[in-house]
Formats: C-alpha cells, structure tokens, sequence
C-alpha cells in the first residue's frame, strides 16, 4: 500500500486540511477501481466500511492477489467533518458557502470534446486513452484558490481514469440503496446483487447539480451522445461505471455491517478481475432497478410530531399509510400515504416537522418527477 497526502489550498492563516488516498497494487494496471467515502462528512457508515475493506486490500496484496489498481479515500471531506454548530455535526454543506459538498463538479465531457473530440478515430481502446489524458491534463491545469474548490479537484484527479467508481454515503433511516447512471448498470448489477441492496434508483445524465459520480461516468456517456450528434463513427464506450452507494442510514455504524459491505466489495473486485479469487456466484437479487424519476417524496403538510406506521423497505400500494403528523395543539393528524406504491426506502431520522419537511421517500416503477431530481 502507498499513502499519498494532498494539501488543500489553505482557508485562512495558520491552517491546512490534507486528503489522504491510499494505493493498492500497481500504478496503471487495469481494471482501477476508486472508492471514497463519507463525501458527506455526517454520513459515517462509509468511512468504517473503508477500515474493513482497507484490511481486505492489504491482506491481497501480501498474498499477492492484487491484479488491477485500488485507491481507497477513506475520509473524503476533512473541511466538513471539522463542522460543528452547537455540539451537531454539519457534513453536507460547506459553511462558508452553503454549497452541497456533493455538486458542482467539472462538466468532464465537455472538456474532453474540447481537447480531443475532434481527433477520436476508429480505435475504441485509443479513443479511451485519448480522452483520459486528455480530462488528466485538464484537472491538471485547472487553479483551485479555495479549500472547497482544492477538495473537489483532489478528489476528482484521484478518480477520473477510474473504470469503476463507488461513492460512500448513506441516508438518514434507509434500507442499502444505489443510485447511478442507467448506462453504468450493466456493469454495476453485480456489485447491487453482492451488497443485497433492496432499491436501485436509475437516471440518465443531468440528475442535477452536477455530482461527483455522474460527471464521471457522465464523462463517457454524454462525450459519446456528442459524437453521435456530431455523426461521428468514432466508438467510445461507456469506459467508468460510477455509483452512489447508500450504506442504509446515518445510525447504521455497525462493525458486523461494515465488514458486511466491505465483503461485498471484494467479490464484486475479483468478479472484474482487479483481485485474483474465484467470488462465486452473486445471491439473487433483492431489487429490479426502478427511475430515479419515480421517488415518490413523502412531505409533511404542517407542522408536527412524526410517528411512522411502515418500517423502511416496506413494499408499498398505493393508498398505504407511511406516517402520522401529529399536531398536539390543535389535534390535527394527517396521516401520509404513498400515491403510487413502490419500496419506502429512505425516511426521516427527525420526528418533529416543519412545514415541508421531507419525510419519506418511495420508489416506484412509473416516472412521475421531472427536472432536478437530487435533494439540496
């Protein structure tokens, strides 16, 4: 294994946050594999799965088992997880700008079109080295003056040959979920069936405020809807599969669960090749992916006390009831219900609500959302 330290640009005087990566196995050798955690610096549950899978890795390559290339991050935000208003811990947005710590990323294909669209030709395998060194290079040049600006470039220089990126968070109170790009899937079926993940949510690119997984793999998919607009016969293939991976809920900090996951993630790593080892044949899976475009999000309509009446991973039909919004004033209870049906797989950890509070999530078969789909 081989420790690298990347300083950020330092936020005021006298102070400096570093991001450390940790290298498995040989610089360049394919398949590469990213895998960050806790990009949310509140969402904890990714950070002890990079413990156990950091012990995995290790145990690999002293057995000599190591044939493509790992980094591990195993703390990706060290600006939020230093954020603290009144003993709480606030790990999604930066407080010096109220940005989401997980939006804003470099639209890569854009860069990519710009440097070498022209000079794609006929070689699938030439075009992917080609557009790889080209968005290496651009990252390369490009100045980051403040902390926030240094965390998104460290991380995304360290990911953006990646063939497959895993991005660790979690929700609130969820059963283990997985968002992505619908062209990643095919790739990534396997990793969900290995985790046991009970929803899959899919969208095509432009979910919403650029985050960090879909302008990875967005990368290759949109780089290549331009090729075809353009009526070029360049090949390109989709060359990273990047996911969100949602490690059930923000209290799920559990070392049997960890090694759990991180067990997951090494049959998965010998199922493409980067670890020698025969992985055995996934468990069935728990879920058929559904749009992203059909999370049915459960609001309160007032304020009140929340009282569930269906646990997570609840499969739903429409018409069933998901929560009480107890008004102890006025005795007004509304009683939410889920419209279309599907699986209740996020929820709330709060059980007071102000109006309009985001309550429940469901998802369906059926798309009914439109626009940005991703929380703030």
């Amino acid at each position: 294994m081989r420790i690298e330290h990347h300083p950020l640009p330092c936020s005021s005087l006298g102070t400096q946050r570093t991001v450390t990566s940790l290298h498995f196995g040989v610089a360049g050798a394919r398949p590469k594999v990213y895998v960050q955690a806790s990009l949310h610096a509140d969402e904890l549950p990714g950070m002890l799965v990079a413990h156990h899978l950091r012990r995995r890795l290790l145990e690999a390559e002293s057995a000599g088992a190591l044939r493509g290339e790992v980094v591990l991050v195993p703390a990706a935000n060290p600006i939020g997880l230093a954020q603290r208003l009144d003993h709480r811990p606030l790990g999604r947005f930066e407080l010096g700008t109220s940005e989401n710590f997980n939006r804003h990323y470099p639209d890569l294909a854009t860069l990519a079109w710009e440097r070498v669209g022209a000079a794609l030709g006929p070689d699938a395998e030439a075009n992917v080295q080609r557009v790889r060194e080209a968005v290496r290079q651009a990252l390369a040049e490009r100045p980051a003056a403040t902390e926030l600006q240094g965390l998104r470039l460290t991380l995304m220089r360290l990911a953006v040959d990646a063939d497959v990126v895993l991005d660790l968070h979690c929700d609130s109170e969820a059963v283990l979920h997985l968002y992505s790009e619908t062209a990643c899937w095919p790739q990534l079926e396997p990793l969900a069936a290995w985790l046991g993940a009970e929803t899959v949510l899919v969208a095509d690119y432009g979910a919403g405020g650029q985050p960090f997984d879909e302008q990875l793999s967005g990368l290759w998919s949109q780089l290549a809807a331009r090729l075809r607009a353009e009526a070029s016969q360049a090949p390109l293939p989709q060359a990273c599969a990047s996911a969100t991976v949602e490690l059930r809920g923000e209290a799920d900090v559990d070392h049997a669960l960890a090694a759990q996951d991180a067990e997951a993630i090494v049959r998965y790593l010998q199922q493409i090749g980067v670890l020698a080892g025969d992985p055995g044949t996934p468990p069935p899976p728990r879920c058929t992916p559904t749009p992203l475009a059909g999370t049915e999000i459960l609001r309160a309509p007032h304020p009140g006390v929340i009282v569930f009446r269906a646990p997570v991973g609840a499969r739903l039909q429409p018409g069933d009831a998901v929560a009480d919004i107890v008004d102890p004033m006025s005795d007004r209870v509304t009683t939410l219900t889920a419209a279309h049906g599907g699986t209740l797989y996020a929820r709330s950890r709060e059980r007071y609500a102000i109006a309009g509070l985001e309550v429940a999530k469901v998802a369906g078969a059926r798309p009914i959302r439109s626009g940005d789909l991703l929380s703030a």
